[in-house]
């Protein structure tokens, strides 16, 4: 009889196990149709994809599209996060030449901002859609990137990084004490990490210097869990190294030229005067300096200052 009864509660187990684990695939199945359907919906008048994404927000709106994601928010999210590296991804390929630092707006990125703000109204916790917007917004709008940033803060009091992504869009417009609120709200945060408030006065102090800058990128680079974001912030730790050795190298031809009566004709003439500074370049094999990313500077005759090679990989700006 005891057996009978154990036997039955097993087989009563494995009946709500195995019910259990059906619901859960159902769940699944269900919300993988509805990104497909939803991806239907938006895209069923297809035309190229840099218009369809900026005309989504007259067919969607954000809240329509919540209501539309039947719960399933977080999956619509991720959905909506992938087009958004995918179309950035996308405008940079297509774009001829370099990208200009801090200014996307040869890029046409349009439809970023309606992207971004689908993905944070479907799942308001998602904390890397923030920081991304943080970082490229600015170089199309600066007023969206801090309202989006603000947003992000709202929904997630709690994380301090957004305080920092919102000082860095004030500094980088130039509202010193704007930044240097950002940062100071930021540090009462738990867990935030003291340089916060180090930052907050710095922002005070020398809100425009480049070792602001060099600080602040620095900070972005270690702190950030986007590779877009860290290789954004390494870029322009590269362009921030070029402008110091470039302004080590106008020092040395002014000097030449000075000393000499003419400005050099190539880096060969100057290998005495390159030694000296030695400890802040770096050269190829053959002793030219070279930028941070390995191309050789060149020398414009015309003013007698170090300039970029055609084909370095750092920004002009």
């Amino acid at each position: 009889m005891t057996f009978v009864n154990d036997e039955n509660s097993h087989s009563k187990v494995r009946r709500r196990s195995n019910a259990k684990t059906a619901l859960l695939a159902t769940l699944i199945v269900c919300g993988l149709a509805v990104v497909a359907v939803l991806s239907r919906v938006i895209d069923s008048t297809r035309v190229p994809y840099e218009q369809t994404a900026t005309e989504e927000s007259l067919y969607v709106s954000p809240g329509a599209l919540k209501r539309m994601s039947l719960g399933f928010n977080g999956l619509v999210a991720d959905y909506y996060w992938l087009r958004t590296i995918q179309y950035v991804g996308r405008k940079i390929m297509a774009h001829e030449g370099p990208v200009p630092l801090g200014d996307l707006r040869a890029l046409d990125l349009r439809a970023l901002a309606p992207l971004l703000e689908r993905t944070v109204t479907l799942d308001p916790q998602f904390v890397a859609a923030y920081e991304y917007g943080a970082i490229i917004l600015p170089g199309v709008d600066v007023e969206k990137a801090i309202d989006l940033t603000k947003r992000g803060i709202e929904a997630n009091p709690q994380a301090w990084r957004l305080y920092h992504h919102l000082g860095y869009i004030y500094w980088q417009a130039g509202r010193f004490d704007e930044a240097s609120a950002a940062y100071a709200a930021g540090a009462n945060v738990a867990n935030a990490p003291r340089w916060m408030r180090l930052m907050s006065a710095r922002m005070q102090a020398e809100g425009g210097s480049r070792e602001t800058a060099r600080a602040m990128y620095t900070l972005l680079y270690e702190e950030a869990s986007d590779q877009g974001i860290r290789d954004m912030a390494l870029n322009y730790l590269h362009w921030l190294r070029s402008l110091d050795e470039r302004d080590t190298l106008r020092r040395m031809l002014g000097d030449f030229q000075r000393r000499t009566g003419k400005c050099p004709g190539s880096w060969r003439e100057t290998k005495q005067d390159l030694r000296a500074d030695a400890n802040l370049l770096r050269f190829d094999q053959n002793g030219t300096p070279v930028d941070p990313s390995g191309v050789a500077y060149r020398i414009d005759p015309n003013v007698c200052e170090a300039i970029l090679g055609s084909t370095s990989k750092i920004a002009r700006r």
